[in-house]
């Protein structure tokens, strides 16, 4: 039994935030019914290319949508409403990834739907929140990586500011906006009582900055970018050129300090009074940044890893092929096979979550694939069904 079996949850979502937290939630048993509009093609994310897998499915959407089902239904329509509210019955959650004006003109808060049940949690992920003056902004996440300081801190001190090479803030508010929910659902299941909760894009980014904030608030230390990416107090925590490429060394503690000079076949360094403590490293980075490039350069990184790993904190710095193509990645049964209908062999990410069980694999669904099972259970029949079809209510 995997820890959510029996949860259901109804996503109404696009793109990749809210997607990313509610594909935790079907990894981890739920049931997550997505809503899509059939008359706008579903979740625009079906279009984002290059890769496409037949209509309206690409392999972008199923990097964040598999072990859901997909209902098409129109939440604007009187009788898209009304379907709406007899699932909601039905169900312990729902999440959605809005503006943050957007689940009151739906109709989705908890006063709108806790008359058809007072235990759903509403759970509202947006990029600014659901009140204030932005309320009513569209904001996606390389914005919020801008406004909320990531930029300044990332990339090297002499070049433009550089944003993360993925999109970090919505994964971490798709990730918050499900424990949230999560959260909430235990509370309504001991009170009988649901509730709405909120995330935006903006306040998990903020919330990101943690220490460095703490150092500002309360010291007025500006925390900014260091050179080859490194720590901004400790060193050698940073990168290092090799024969062939690059290594990521962290010595964040005196023991691996000396252990490093050690391996490295350079025990002197250990007591060198220009290195001898976190004090002196830090303002003599430079040049020791100099002299460990001339050691490290001498062998390519595959050599250093063979006599650092283990015992030094240190990582080959790898492209996209080679980290997908990481014997480690494979021996973590990283990368499942997925029987997608258009691409039998599809290969995804896997779950980085381990519970003992084996976790669902099913494919993203097709726009709109359990709408007749799920208006079936519904009470729906099968005229009636097709009566809401040519209405373009479903």
């Amino acid at each position: 039994m995997l820890p959510l079996d029996g949860l259901r949850i109804i996503a109404v979502e696009q793109y990749g935030a809210g997607p990313y937290g509610t594909c935790h939630l079907a990894d981890m048993g739920a049931e997550v019914i997505k809503i899509e509009n059939r008359n706008t093609g579903g979740d625009m994310s079906r279009g984002v290319g290059p890769s496409f897998l037949g209509e309206n499915d690409s392999e972008f959407f199923q990097a964040f949508n598999r072990n859901k089902k997909s209902l098409t239904l129109d939440l604007k329509s009187e009788a898209g409403r009304e379907i709406l509210h007899k699932l909601v019955a039905t169900a312990d959650g729902l999440m959605g990834n809005l503006r943050g004006d957007q689940p009151e003109k739906l109709g989705l808060t908890y006063d709108d739907l806790k008359a058809h049940n007072p235990r759903i949690v509403c759970a509202h992920l947006s990029a600014y929140g659901r009140e204030g003056s932005r309320r009513s902004w569209p904001g996606y996440d390389y914005l919020l990586q801008a406004e909320a300081g990531f930029l300044s801190l990332t990339g090297e001190a002499d070049a433009p500011p550089a944003r993360f090479g993925l999109s970090i803030v919505d994964f971490m508010t798709g990730m918050t906006t499900a424990f949230g929910l999560v959260s909430a659902i235990l509370a309504a299941r001991a009170t009988g009582a649901g509730r709405d909760v909120d995330a935006s894009l903006y306040d998990v980014a903020v919330h990101q900055l943690t220490y460095p904030a703490a150092w500002y608030l309360n010291s007025g230390l500006m925390t900014g970018r260091v050179p080859r990416s490194g720590h901004p107090y400790i060193v050698p925590s940073q990168l290092y050129r090799t024969a062939d490429g690059w290594i990521f060394l962290m010595c964040q503690t005196q023991k691996f300090w000396a252990t490093l000079c050690e391996r490295i076949g350079h025990p002197e360094l250990i007591d060198d009074p220009a290195y001898k403590g976190y004090a002196e490293r830090a303002e003599n980075r430079d040049n020791l940044t100099e002299v460990l490039d001339g050691i490290l350069g001498r062998r390519p990184t595959e050599a250093w890893m063979e006599i650092l790993g283990g015992v030094v904190p240190c990582a080959p710095v790898y492209d996209l092929a080679q980290a997908l193509e990481n014997p480690f990645l494979a021996e973590r049964d990283g990368i499942q096979a997925v029987p997608h209908p258009d691409k039998p062999e599809m290969r995804l990410l896997a779950s980085p979550l381990r519970v003992g069980d084996d976790i669902p694999n099913r494919p993203a669904p097709k726009l709109g694939q359990h709408t007749d099972d799920l208006l079936g259970e519904l009470g729906y029949d099968a005229d009636r069904i097709a009566e809401l079809r040519r209405r373009d209510v479903v």
